[in-house]
């Protein structure tokens, strides 16, 4: 059966750039949590964590940016899901981008390889898109975290 060719999905128009007036932290435990048998909890106060310092390495190159679609499931990354942004951090090879791919942004993994650039996305039901000289294709910023609800 041969996959159809949809469109990249791509993220909801516009950015919400990032508030670094006021900065809120929480407080931040020694212990950590196993996701098996629970535990009793520690008293132990570690520090307090600034989720900004947490989610964040360059303030003024990092935006958030909502996502619409499907295609990069296999990733942890879900229709609706808050990205974090960097437009300063380095477009290496596998690393998750936001692109412009003719005019359109996509959330999409890069991958290098002899020369050729492709947009690989993370659902088998999507292909994946070798970037050509007649494109016009920029990277706009690398994704460091997803943030979705449970």
């Amino acid at each position: 059966m041969k996959k159809k060719n949809r469109k990249c999905s791509g993220v909801h128009e516009g950015y919400t750039p990032v508030d670094n007036t006021e900065k809120n932290s929480y407080p931040l435990y020694l212990s950590s949590i196993p996701a098996g048998f629970p535990s009793p909890a520690e008293d132990f106060l570690e520090k307090r964590l600034d989720l900004n310092d947490y989610l964040i390495k360059n303030h003024p190159a990092t935006f958030l940016i909502r996502v619409s679609g499907e295609s990069m499931i296999n990733a942890g990354i879900f229709d609706g899901d808050l990205l974090v942004v960097d437009r300063s951090a380095e477009a290496a090879n596998g690393k998750i981008i936001l692109g412009v791919l003719n005019g359109e942004f996509t959330i999409k993994r890069l991958q290098k390889k002899g020369g050729q650039i492709t947009l690989k996305p993370e659902n088998p039901a999507f292909n994946p898109v070798l970037i050509t000289s007649d494109m016009d294709f920029r990277v706009w910023g690398v994704v460091t975290f997803a943030i979705h609800k449970l």
